[in-house]
């Protein structure tokens, strides 16, 4: 069992400590999701070639509640050769190769999930939190790090009371540390899920950051920390209130259409995932572990005007602030 004291303890290197943030996390999220559900997380252990490192996939499928679901941690390290160098440094302003060859030592540690409920009714959610740091492979001293990550909300159905808890929630995290934080996430994650070839948003949004190393490293932890602590108030109070409501063929149709969209922006546009798929001896299954296990695509589909469907896509099309 992994206690917060390794957590807080600052004589420890930065990379231990948000290992054992993660590993503490994914117990308390996979816990609380699955009192929710008739059946339990499955949890498999990978890892990665050649010493690099591995993670614990956690997921939950076929329940009475979630239709698929997992919560999953990695923690990897090896060396990026100067053509990743390159990539990385698209998104990353600080990564610089430093060996003979342009090459990087490079150390990751992260959680990511998503939640698919059964229900149309329910939302889906995803949540992702990461941290990054590279080192010389002469010296071994770190030569660049950053935090990343947030959470959001996937409705199919739009509830503005979950909408505005799950963004009120995620606020009041960032507002203990800095009260500029929430402005700039909300608008970061609304501007980032956006799906270009539909012009819509995947979702009602959340927090959205990266590359985050304007602060002391400690004092991101510690930001961090509280919006992981966010997650399960802003997500479970909706899936109590909509998991067991009444639903039509038409509204199951419906959420299969919106998580079609939700494939799409992960297979064409999410970064995570294509990082993740040119990495060598990356693991495909837990990548692709957002993915619904059931979606669907319709040719042409417009919900009627003025039906609850085309009140969601309105929302999507036009973001608002929910707080």
């Amino acid at each position: 069992m992994v206690t917060p004291d390794k957590i807080h303890d600052t004589s420890l290197p930065m990379r231990e400590r948000m290992e054992a943030l993660i590993r503490l996390k994914q117990q308390e999220i996979t816990a609380g999701i699955a009192g929710l559900d008739t059946v339990e997380f499955r949890t498999d252990s990978w890892t990665r070639g050649e010493g690099g490192g591995g993670g614990q996939s956690m997921v939950i499928q076929n329940g009475t509640t979630f239709e698929k679901g997992g919560v999953n941690i990695s923690i990897v390290h090896g060396v990026l050769p100067p053509q990743a160098v390159t990539r990385m440094r698209v998104n990353h302003k600080n990564i610089e190769g430093c060996g003979e060859d342009g090459s990087v030592n490079f150390f990751a540690c992260g959680l990511s999930l998503v939640i698919h409920p059964i229900n149309p009714h329910a939302p889906t959610t995803h949540l992702n939190y990461r941290y990054f740091e590279t080192t010389n492979p002469e010296s071994g001293e770190v030569q660049a790090w950053w935090f990343g990550g947030g959470a959001d909300l996937t409705p199919s159905y739009l509830y503005e009371e979950d909408a505005k808890n799950f963004h009120q929630l995620h606020k009041d995290a960032l507002d203990k540390h800095d009260t500029e934080l929430y402005p700039k996430y909300k608008k970061w994650c609304d501007e980032y899920f956006f799906i270009k070839h539909r012009n819509e948003s995947r979702g009602i949004g959340g927090i959205f950051f990266d590359d985050f190393d304007t602060k002391p490293a400690d004092e991101i932890l510690k930001i961090v920390e509280s919006c992981f602590d966010a997650f399960l108030p802003s997500y479970l109070p909706a899936v109590i209130k909509r998991k067991d409501l009444p639903y039509t063929d038409e509204q199951k149709q419906w959420q299969q259409i919106r998580r079609g969209r939700y494939v799409e922006f992960n297979l064409v546009l999410d970064r995570g995932t294509q990082f993740g798929l040119q990495t060598p001896g990356s693991r495909v299954e837990s990548i692709l572990m957002s993915l619904p296990a059931t979606a669907s695509w319709v040719y042409d589909h417009h919900p009627e005007e003025g039906t609850e469907e085309d009140k969601l896509v309105k929302i999507l099309q036009n973001p608002i602030e929910w707080v």
